[in-house]
Protein backbone atom coordinates (compact mmCIF):
# COMPACT_ATOMS: atom_id res chain seq x y z
CA UNK A 1 0.00 0.00 0.00
CA UNK A 2 1.15 3.68 -0.41
CA UNK A 3 2.59 5.79 2.13
CA UNK A 4 0.38 8.53 2.43
CA UNK A 5 0.99 12.05 4.05
CA UNK A 6 -1.70 14.72 4.72
CA UNK A 7 -0.71 18.42 5.49
CA UNK A 8 -3.88 19.44 6.92
CA UNK A 9 -5.02 16.35 8.57
CA UNK A 10 -7.04 18.05 11.45
CA UNK A 11 -9.23 20.09 8.79
CA UNK A 12 -13.11 19.05 8.11
CA UNK A 13 -11.28 17.35 4.60
CA UNK A 14 -8.16 16.08 6.33
CA UNK A 15 -10.20 14.24 8.88
CA UNK A 16 -12.50 12.59 6.27
CA UNK A 17 -9.33 11.39 3.82
CA UNK A 18 -7.48 10.06 6.39
CA UNK A 19 -10.61 7.67 7.32
CA UNK A 20 -10.84 6.82 4.07
CA UNK A 21 -7.34 5.91 3.30
CA UNK A 22 -6.61 4.05 6.90
CA UNK A 23 -9.67 2.11 5.71
CA UNK A 24 -8.46 1.03 2.48
CA UNK A 25 -5.50 0.30 4.11
CA UNK A 26 -2.91 2.85 3.05
CA UNK A 27 -0.24 4.27 5.68
CA UNK A 28 -1.25 7.91 6.79
CA UNK A 29 1.36 10.33 8.31
CA UNK A 30 -1.18 12.81 9.31
CA UNK A 31 0.23 16.43 9.84
CA UNK A 32 -0.60 19.68 10.95
CA UNK A 33 0.33 22.67 12.76
CA UNK A 34 1.95 22.76 15.33
CA UNK A 35 3.94 19.95 14.63
CA UNK A 36 4.07 20.87 11.15
CA UNK A 37 4.61 24.39 9.79
CA UNK A 38 4.02 24.41 5.92
CA UNK A 39 5.87 27.89 6.28
CA UNK A 40 8.73 26.12 7.09
CA UNK A 41 10.45 24.71 3.91
CA UNK A 42 12.71 22.30 6.21
CA UNK A 43 10.35 20.68 8.13
CA UNK A 44 8.56 20.06 4.93
CA UNK A 45 11.11 18.49 3.29
CA UNK A 46 12.24 16.60 6.23
CA UNK A 47 8.10 15.32 6.98
CA UNK A 48 7.19 14.43 3.57
CA UNK A 49 10.91 12.62 3.02
CA UNK A 50 9.44 8.57 2.43
CA UNK A 51 6.39 9.41 1.43
CA UNK A 52 4.51 8.09 -1.85
CA UNK A 53 1.39 10.73 -2.25
CA UNK A 54 1.44 14.05 -0.62
CA UNK A 55 -1.77 15.59 0.19
CA UNK A 56 -2.43 19.19 1.03
CA UNK A 57 -5.57 19.82 3.05
CA UNK A 58 -3.88 22.66 4.87
CA UNK A 59 -5.11 26.13 3.55
CA UNK A 60 -6.25 29.76 4.73
CA UNK A 61 -9.79 29.32 3.72
CA UNK A 62 -11.32 32.92 5.55
CA UNK A 63 -12.31 34.24 2.50
CA UNK A 64 -13.58 37.72 3.38
CA UNK A 65 -11.23 37.89 5.93
CA UNK A 66 -8.39 37.30 2.95
CA UNK A 67 -9.79 40.88 1.78
CA UNK A 68 -7.88 42.64 4.12
CA UNK A 69 -5.32 39.81 5.14
CA UNK A 70 -3.99 38.67 1.73
CA UNK A 71 -0.16 38.99 2.56
CA UNK A 72 -1.01 35.96 5.01
CA UNK A 73 -3.61 34.11 2.99
CA UNK A 74 -0.29 34.41 0.14
CA UNK A 75 1.89 32.78 2.63
CA UNK A 76 -0.21 29.60 3.37
CA UNK A 77 -1.90 29.33 0.17
CA UNK A 78 0.56 29.09 -2.04
CA UNK A 79 4.20 29.46 -0.18
CA UNK A 80 3.27 26.76 2.20
CA UNK A 81 1.44 24.66 -1.07
CA UNK A 82 5.53 25.75 -2.86
CA UNK A 83 7.20 24.55 0.31
CA UNK A 84 5.24 20.97 0.20
CA UNK A 85 5.22 20.76 -3.70
CA UNK A 86 9.31 20.55 -3.41
CA UNK A 87 9.11 18.64 -0.59
CA UNK A 88 7.36 16.43 -2.57
CA UNK A 89 9.29 16.55 -5.60
CA UNK A 90 12.61 15.54 -3.82
CA UNK A 91 11.32 12.80 -1.84
CA UNK A 92 10.37 11.16 -5.46
CA UNK A 93 6.28 11.61 -4.32
CA UNK A 94 3.17 12.72 -6.19
CA UNK A 95 1.13 15.41 -4.64
CA UNK A 96 -2.50 15.95 -4.73
CA UNK A 97 -3.38 19.85 -3.72
CA UNK A 98 -7.08 21.00 -2.93
CA UNK A 99 -8.12 23.99 -4.74
CA UNK A 100 -11.24 25.69 -5.05
CA UNK A 101 -13.94 27.10 -7.63
CA UNK A 102 -12.84 30.67 -6.44
CA UNK A 103 -10.18 30.29 -8.59
CA UNK A 104 -13.04 30.76 -11.99
CA UNK A 105 -14.35 34.07 -13.30
CA UNK A 106 -17.91 32.73 -11.63
CA UNK A 107 -19.90 35.19 -14.03
CA UNK A 108 -20.46 32.64 -16.51
CA UNK A 109 -23.63 30.35 -17.45
CA UNK A 110 -22.14 26.86 -18.16
CA UNK A 111 -19.76 24.93 -16.27
CA UNK A 112 -16.00 26.05 -16.27
CA UNK A 113 -13.87 23.23 -18.25
CA UNK A 114 -10.60 22.59 -16.45
CA UNK A 115 -8.80 24.65 -19.35
CA UNK A 116 -10.67 27.58 -18.81
CA UNK A 117 -8.89 30.86 -17.78
CA UNK A 118 -8.29 31.03 -14.30
CA UNK A 119 -9.59 34.97 -13.16
CA UNK A 120 -10.55 35.18 -9.72
CA UNK A 121 -12.33 37.83 -8.20
CA UNK A 122 -11.61 38.03 -4.51
CA UNK A 123 -7.96 37.83 -2.82
CA UNK A 124 -9.01 34.02 -1.43
CA UNK A 125 -9.20 33.28 -4.78
CA UNK A 126 -5.87 34.95 -5.92
CA UNK A 127 -3.77 33.01 -3.30
CA UNK A 128 -5.43 29.53 -4.28
CA UNK A 129 -4.43 30.50 -8.30
CA UNK A 130 -1.06 31.17 -6.83
CA UNK A 131 -0.91 28.14 -4.96
CA UNK A 132 -2.03 25.59 -7.99
CA UNK A 133 0.37 27.61 -10.33
CA UNK A 134 3.44 26.56 -7.53
CA UNK A 135 2.62 23.44 -7.18
CA UNK A 136 2.21 22.27 -10.78
CA UNK A 137 5.93 24.15 -11.34
CA UNK A 138 7.10 22.72 -8.85
CA UNK A 139 6.09 19.31 -8.36
CA UNK A 140 6.23 16.99 -11.82
CA UNK A 141 3.39 14.55 -10.81
CA UNK A 142 0.78 16.84 -9.32
CA UNK A 143 -2.86 16.59 -9.25
CA UNK A 144 -4.60 19.49 -8.89
CA UNK A 145 -8.43 19.28 -7.42
CA UNK A 146 -10.52 22.41 -7.22
CA UNK A 147 -13.77 21.88 -5.48
CA UNK A 148 -16.89 23.76 -3.72
CA UNK A 149 -18.75 24.38 -1.27
CA UNK A 150 -17.44 22.18 1.07
CA UNK A 151 -19.45 20.69 4.16
CA UNK A 152 -18.75 17.71 6.45
CA UNK A 153 -18.72 16.47 10.18
CA UNK A 154 -15.57 17.48 11.30
CA UNK A 155 -15.69 21.41 10.82
CA UNK A 156 -18.08 24.43 10.29
CA UNK A 157 -20.97 24.32 7.46
CA UNK A 158 -23.70 25.28 5.84
CA UNK A 159 -25.95 22.02 6.37
CA UNK A 160 -24.99 22.61 10.07
CA UNK A 161 -25.45 25.98 10.21
CA UNK A 162 -28.77 25.65 9.25
CA UNK A 163 -30.21 23.10 11.28
CA UNK A 164 -28.93 25.48 14.02
CA UNK A 165 -30.90 28.73 12.74
CA UNK A 166 -33.79 26.29 12.13
CA UNK A 167 -34.00 25.94 15.88
CA UNK A 168 -33.71 29.54 15.75
CA UNK A 169 -35.93 31.28 13.91
CA UNK A 170 -39.10 31.10 11.66
CA UNK A 171 -38.48 31.94 9.00
CA UNK A 172 -34.46 32.64 6.99
CA UNK A 173 -33.67 34.31 4.07
CA UNK A 174 -30.55 33.19 2.01
CA UNK A 175 -29.16 33.87 -1.41
CA UNK A 176 -30.43 32.81 -4.03
CA UNK A 177 -28.29 33.67 -6.99
CA UNK A 178 -25.31 32.33 -5.94
CA UNK A 179 -24.84 29.00 -8.17
CA UNK A 180 -22.60 26.21 -7.02
CA UNK A 181 -21.85 22.45 -6.40
CA UNK A 182 -22.06 21.46 -2.70
CA UNK A 183 -19.63 18.70 -1.90
CA UNK A 184 -19.58 15.70 1.13
CA UNK A 185 -15.84 16.07 2.25
CA UNK A 186 -16.24 11.97 2.37
CA UNK A 187 -17.30 12.04 -1.28
CA UNK A 188 -14.27 14.44 -1.97
CA UNK A 189 -11.76 12.22 0.37
CA UNK A 190 -12.95 8.68 -1.56
CA UNK A 191 -12.60 10.60 -5.21
CA UNK A 192 -9.35 11.99 -4.20
CA UNK A 193 -8.05 8.23 -3.85
CA UNK A 194 -9.64 7.00 -7.32
CA UNK A 195 -7.69 9.30 -8.86
CA UNK A 196 -4.51 9.10 -7.34
CA UNK A 197 -5.00 4.57 -6.96
CA UNK A 198 -6.27 4.93 -10.64
CA UNK A 199 -3.08 6.46 -11.97
CA UNK A 200 -5.53 9.42 -13.19
CA UNK A 201 -3.34 11.95 -15.84
CA UNK A 202 -1.92 15.06 -13.82
CA UNK A 203 -3.29 17.66 -13.90
CA UNK A 204 -6.28 19.93 -13.17
CA UNK A 205 -9.35 17.84 -11.84
CA UNK A 206 -12.61 19.56 -10.58
CA UNK A 207 -13.72 17.61 -7.53
CA UNK A 208 -17.07 18.32 -6.33
CA UNK A 209 -20.88 16.77 -6.59
CA UNK A 210 -22.86 15.67 -9.48
CA UNK A 211 -25.57 19.06 -9.87
CA UNK A 212 -25.66 22.27 -9.61
CA UNK A 213 -28.01 24.10 -7.15
CA UNK A 214 -28.29 27.75 -5.09
CA UNK A 215 -27.26 28.43 -1.49
CA UNK A 216 -31.16 28.78 -1.39
CA UNK A 217 -31.81 25.55 -2.85
CA UNK A 218 -29.09 23.74 -0.95
CA UNK A 219 -31.03 25.48 2.53
CA UNK A 220 -34.64 24.30 1.76
CA UNK A 221 -33.02 20.74 0.70
CA UNK A 222 -31.57 20.50 4.29
CA UNK A 223 -34.85 21.67 5.98
CA UNK A 224 -36.30 18.29 4.02
CA UNK A 225 -33.78 16.70 5.45
CA UNK A 226 -34.71 17.26 8.89
CA UNK A 227 -38.77 16.75 7.96
CA UNK A 228 -38.92 20.74 8.76
CA UNK A 229 -40.85 23.23 5.99
CA UNK A 230 -38.76 23.64 3.28
CA UNK A 231 -40.96 27.40 3.20
CA UNK A 232 -39.31 28.92 5.93
CA UNK A 233 -36.39 29.53 3.92
CA UNK A 234 -36.76 32.26 1.18
CA UNK A 235 -34.69 33.86 -1.20
CA UNK A 236 -32.93 37.26 -1.41
CA UNK A 237 -29.94 38.47 -3.58
CA UNK A 238 -26.62 38.75 -3.08
CA UNK A 239 -26.94 42.73 -3.14
CA UNK A 240 -29.03 42.23 0.20
CA UNK A 241 -26.47 40.21 2.06
CA UNK A 242 -23.06 42.13 1.43
CA UNK A 243 -19.88 40.59 2.33
CA UNK A 244 -16.19 41.98 2.04
CA UNK A 245 -15.37 39.51 -0.67
CA UNK A 246 -17.18 39.03 -3.57
CA UNK A 247 -18.78 35.72 -4.23
CA UNK A 248 -18.48 34.13 -7.62
CA UNK A 249 -22.36 33.88 -9.17
CA UNK A 250 -22.08 30.97 -11.60
CA UNK A 251 -19.16 28.48 -10.40
CA UNK A 252 -19.96 25.12 -11.46
CA UNK A 253 -17.00 23.01 -12.92
CA UNK A 254 -17.70 20.35 -15.47
CA UNK A 255 -16.16 16.82 -14.80
CA UNK A 256 -15.57 16.21 -18.37
CA UNK A 257 -11.99 14.71 -17.31
CA UNK A 258 -13.59 11.86 -14.78
CA UNK A 259 -15.01 10.19 -18.01
CA UNK A 260 -12.32 10.72 -20.13
CA UNK A 261 -9.83 8.79 -17.77
CA UNK A 262 -12.52 6.83 -16.84
CA UNK A 263 -12.72 7.30 -13.35
CA UNK A 264 -16.03 7.45 -11.37
CA UNK A 265 -16.87 10.98 -10.51
CA UNK A 266 -18.59 12.35 -7.43
CA UNK A 267 -22.47 11.31 -6.65
CA UNK A 268 -25.35 14.28 -7.12
CA UNK A 269 -24.77 16.76 -4.34
CA UNK A 270 -28.82 16.05 -3.69
CA UNK A 271 -27.93 12.25 -3.03
CA UNK A 272 -24.53 13.35 -1.08
CA UNK A 273 -26.44 15.52 1.27
CA UNK A 274 -28.97 12.52 1.84
CA UNK A 275 -26.26 10.34 2.61
CA UNK A 276 -24.05 12.57 4.42
CA UNK A 277 -27.17 13.90 7.32
CA UNK A 278 -26.71 11.30 9.58
CA UNK A 279 -22.72 12.77 10.71
CA UNK A 280 -23.63 16.10 9.39
CA UNK A 281 -26.55 16.66 10.84
CA UNK A 282 -27.24 16.73 14.83
CA UNK A 283 -30.02 14.38 15.81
Amino acid sequence: MARWFVAGAAGMLGQDLRAVLEDAGHVVTRADLPGLDILDPAQCAEQVAGHDVVVNCAAYTAVDAAESDEARAFAVNAVGAANLATAAERAGAAMVQISTDYVVAGSGDEPYAADAPVAPASAYGRTKAAGEWAVRANCSRSWIVRTAWLYGAGGKNFPATMQRLAGERETLTVVADQVGQPTWTVDLAEAIVRIVDAGAPFGIWHGTSSGECSWFDLARAVFEELGLDPQRVTPIATEDFPLPAPRPAYSVLSHDMWETAGVQPLPHWRDALHRSAPTVLSP
